[in-house]
């Protein structure tokens, strides 16, 4: 989240009335993220988030959206849209897509412990099952392609040793997406970013996923790997915690048992995880946009873990 299209409450009202939350009476910018820009909105019916789509097209924007609806009917945690008064949840403000979504209580929980592991496993497990059957499809966006694109674009900011690492990577996740164990893997729609502060926690109680905007159709196990490379990772030296690994691979088993595929797969899909963020945030570091509130993430912090991931044993799925 981020500000790039700055709206002022004036601005705003008329826009806000066509939806059924009264009259808007505060409006803050949201600093954190880095791809839309996204406030907290105050009404006469409650909080929202508004959200205000930098990237994404209005032909794209119905899959995340719809989505969130259909996880949000199938009583998984997660925001959901507001309709105006024409039924659509998806509208234009400043010339471009926007939409309000209901605002999850609590906060996020940024120094997890084994409850909270469990928690997100058991609801990502259960979110995995209620989407098998959402009948829009999407690829996600943030997969091989273009890992493939971006590849050439972050190497000549890198070292020599980095450049190295990169390129030897990218040759094994393109086995590794060939081969008969990757085309094994269960799939369907994914959340691909259920980092840490993309869950809310009302102490130890899961209050919802939000910020499905890199959502896509994708293996189910690579959206386990992104999330224990952020929830079960030491920040300073990129190691995994073991109880935390633990805690949350068994609560996820528990409601949907991995697969002979997917336990084959782990090792590699962690580091295809790593590298999908290492990635990203070396072509938001050194190819930035321009933003009201925007602070890049520090690429280095995937770059260890990535290293981590190719120099250690890991834990092992249930």
């Amino acid at each position: 989240m981020a500000v790039f299209t700055p709206v002022t409450l004036d601005e705003l009202a008329p826009w806000a009335a066509q939806f059924p939350i009264g009259t808007v009476h505060s409006l803050k910018g949201i600093a954190s993220g880095i791809e839309n820009s996204n406030f907290f909105l105050g009404s006469d019916s409650g909080e929202y988030v508004l959200t205000i789509f930098e990237k994404l097209s209005f032909e794209q924007l119905p899959f995340y959206l719809n989505l969130m609806r259909h996880l949000a009917e199938r009583g998984v945690l997660v925001p959901a849209p507001i309709a105006n008064n024409r039924g659509e949840i998806l509208s234009e403000l400043h010339g471009k897509p926007a939409a309000i979504v209901t605002r999850l209580q609590g906060d996020w929980q940024p120094a997890p412990q084994t409850v909270h592991s469990a928690e997100v496993g058991s609801m990502l497990a259960k979110m995995h099952l209620a989407a098998q059957d959402y009948p829009l499809y999407q690829p996600n966006l943030r997969g091989l392609a273009w890992w493939n694109e971006t590849t050439p674009v972050v190497m000549p900011f890198l070292t020599e040793a980095n450049q190295h690492l990169l390129s030897t990577e990218m040759h094994f996740q393109q086995a590794f997406a060939a081969s008969e164990i990757y085309t094994a893997l269960p799939a369907g729609p994914i959340h691909a970013d259920l980092f840490r502060n993309n869950v809310m926690f009302d102490g130890d109680r899961l209050t919802g996923f939000f910020d499905f905007y890199f959502a896509g159709c994708d293996t189910w196990l690579f959206d386990v790997a992104v999330t224990v490379n952020d929830w079960c990772i030491d920040l300073e030296s990129g190691a995994s915690n073991a109880a935390r690994v633990r805690a949350m691979l068994d609560a996820y088993h528990a409601v949907r048992p991995f697969s002979a595929a997917e336990h084959d797969a782990w090792p590699a899909m962690l580091r295809a995880a790593a590298l999908r963020f290492w990635l990203s945030r070396l072509y938001d570091f050194y190819l930035p946009r321009e933003a009201e509130m925007l602070t890049p993430h520090d690429p280095a912090h995937f770059e260890r873990i990535l290293r981590h991931r190719i120099d250690h044993t890991v834990e092992a799925l249930p």
